[in-house]
């Protein structure tokens, strides 16, 4: 999800959650992959990033999937790149351990905290704790009533267009569908929205919606695709608003062998999608969404200019873009570094850029 917000975020949110880890830096981030570029910053650095490291921390609830773990990658790169020094906390699918950690991170003395998926339930009181104590709080994928928070998601409504927009192209009008996704989450919710509207303006039957969020999504999901199928093998296509869901669809159209006959269509895009979209015989067709490295860079960016005092608004949305198999597979893509070349939006060096900020790219 992105990826998933009341988890999903997903990354939309987004999600499929993992084993518990909590890390806290004690002087930085770690540093980027082999792969990242740094354009350098040509102005001087305004308060608080003119006088030493700037104490932040990150409050996750990431999922399964190498989405989540290139988001990570952006950020702390972004984050060294700036001076500073950040403290990630990481609950997985732990709703719990995330209130502790929101909390562990209030009383730890930064000055600002990026929350990366969640439950709004679960967050908002603490966020509105921070709020009050003065510190910036910046969250990606998560809903919340504060007007002081700043808000920041990938364009959901723009993932979901260009997903339905590809199954659309695939499988006509008047068909069939099946549906996999999961109410409560942000990212997912708005995805939904676009989909009920679309169901209507393309004539589709809904023949079935399944889905759930574990920490295994997309091997759960295989099942619970699979048993819809048997019942619904009229289904022309499914459409799957995030990547492990589309995963487990994709891995039930194939075990069903119906691959000639179902097409799905997903959100999201991580090194792991492109393989799956990419491989033989693959019914994924087309995906929508942004590089998750780019986001979380995006991201740590957001909260440095409100740090200093020069955001100048309350919310940030991250623009999609469509992939399709045909694409992939046309330009021989095997992976984010070969899209990012094919697709320069995705690099999204512009948003939440200064000239004092260093600006990271994978």
């Amino acid at each position: 999800m992105s990826r998933l917000t009341s988890v999903l975020t997903v990354p939309a949110l987004a999600l499929v959650l993992l084993a518990t880890a909590c890390s806290q830096s004690g002087g930085g981030a770690t540093g980027p992959q082999a792969t990242s570029t740094v354009t350098q910053a040509t102005g001087p650095r305004p308060a608080p990033f003119d006088h030493g490291a700037v104490p932040v921390a990150l409050v996750r609830q990431s999922g399964a999937g190498d989405y989540f773990e290139q988001w990570g990658t952006g950020a702390k790169a972004q984050a060294k790149a700036l001076g500073i020094d950040l403290s990630v906390y990481d609950a997985q699918a732990d709703n719990a351990k995330q209130a502790t950690d929101l909390s562990t991170a209030i009383n730890s003395g930064v000055r600002a905290i990026i929350v990366d998926h969640g439950f709004p339930a679960t967050l908002e009181p603490l966020i509105d704790q921070a709020v009050d104590k003065g510190i910036t709080v910046v969250t990606y994928d998560v809903d919340t009533t504060n007007a002081k928070v700043v808000t920041t998601s990938q364009n959901d409504a723009d993932i979901a267009n260009a997903a339905i927009g590809a199954l659309a192209t695939a499988i006509g009008k008047n068909a069939p569908v099946g549906y996999v996704n999961v109410a409560g989450y942000a990212p997912l919710d708005r995805r939904d929205a676009v989909w009920q509207k679309a169901l209507g303006d393309n004539g589709w039957t809904q023949a079935f919606k399944v889905g759930k969020v574990t920490d295994s999504t997309a091997t759960d999901t295989v099942p619970m695709v699979s048993a819809a199928l048997t019942q619904h093998g009229e289904v022309k296509g499914i459409f799957a608003p995030y990547d492990e869901l589309a995963k487990g669809a994709t891995l039930a159209v194939q075990n069903k062998r119906l691959g000639g006959s179902v097409k799905v269509v997903g959100a999201d895009i991580s090194n792991a999608d492109i393989q799956a979209i990419t491989a033989a015989d693959s019914p994924w067709v087309a995906t929508a969404g942004t590089d998750p490295s780019a986001v979380g860079a995006a991201v740590v960016r957001t909260a440095a200019l409100q740090l200093a005092g020069q955001l100048g608004k309350q919310s940030v949305q991250f623009p999609a873009v469509a992939v399709t198999r045909d694409l992939l597979v046309s330009k021989q893509i095997q992976n984010l570094d070969q899209l990012r070349a094919a697709l320069p939006a995705l690099a999204l060096g512009q948003v939440s850029a200064a000239d004092w900020i260093p600006v990271v790219a994978h």
